[in-house]
C-alpha cells in the first residue's frame, strides 16, 4: 500500500464544493447557503482578494483540513497589519494526524510574510484538548480577552 500524498496549499477555484462539504464538520447545523452561482461568485471574490487566504490540506486530492487567514491593514504598530484565522476544521477521519496544525502553520507563515505583528484566533470550544491543540500550534492563551457581537436577530 502506498503512502498517501499530503499537500498543504492555497485552495483552487474548482475545490469550492469540497470546502463546503468540509465545513459541514465545523457547523453541522449551519444556515442554508445561497444558490451555487452566488456561492461561486463569492468564492471567486475570495480568490481575487489579496488579503484573503484559504489554506487546505489535501490527501490524495481530497480536502481534509482547512482554515482561512484574513490580513487586516493597520495604522498602529508601525503600520503593520494583523491577521485573523477563522474556520479551522479537519475531517473527523483525518484528525490526530497533524493536518490541522499544518494548515495553521501555513497560515501563520503567510501572516509573518505579510509582516503581521500578531495573528488572532477565536475558538468557541471550551474543550481542553481543542484549546491545547491551538496552544501547541503556536497560539497563546490569555494574552487578550475576546468579545463577539452578534446581530440582534441572532441573540
Amino acid at each position: 500500500m502506498s503512502k498517501p500524498i499530503i499537500t498543504v496549499r492555497l485552495i483552487t477555484r474548482d475545490e469550492l464544493p469540497q470546502l463546503l462539504a468540509l465545513y459541514h464538520y465545523l457547523n453541522p447545523v449551519d444556515a442554508a447557503l445561497p444558490p451555487d452561482d452566488i456561492l461561486q461568485s463569492i468564492g471567486d471574490g475570495i480568490l481575487r482578494d489579496p488579503r484573503l487566504y484559504y489554506i487546505v490540506a489535501d490527501v490524495d486530492n481530497r480536502l481534509v483540513a482547512t482554515c482561512n487567514l484574513i490580513i487586516v491593514p493597520n495604522l498602529t504598530r508601525g503600520a503593520r497589519p494583523s491577521g485573523i484565522i477563522e474556520n479551522v476544521v479537519t475531517h473527523p477521519d483525518y484528525r490526530q494526524q497533524g493536518l490541522g496544525t499544518q494548515v495553521l502553520h501555513y497560515a501563520l507563515a503567510l501572516a509573518w510574510q505579510q509582516h503581521c505583528y500578531k495573528v488572532m484566533l477565536l475558538s468557541g470550544s471550551k474543550r481542553e484538548e481543542t484549546l491545547n491543540f491551538y496552544e501547541n500550534a503556536g497560539f497563546k492563551r490569555g494574552l487578550k480577552i475576546g468579545f463577539v457581537a452578534l446581530p440582534p436577530e441572532e441573540l
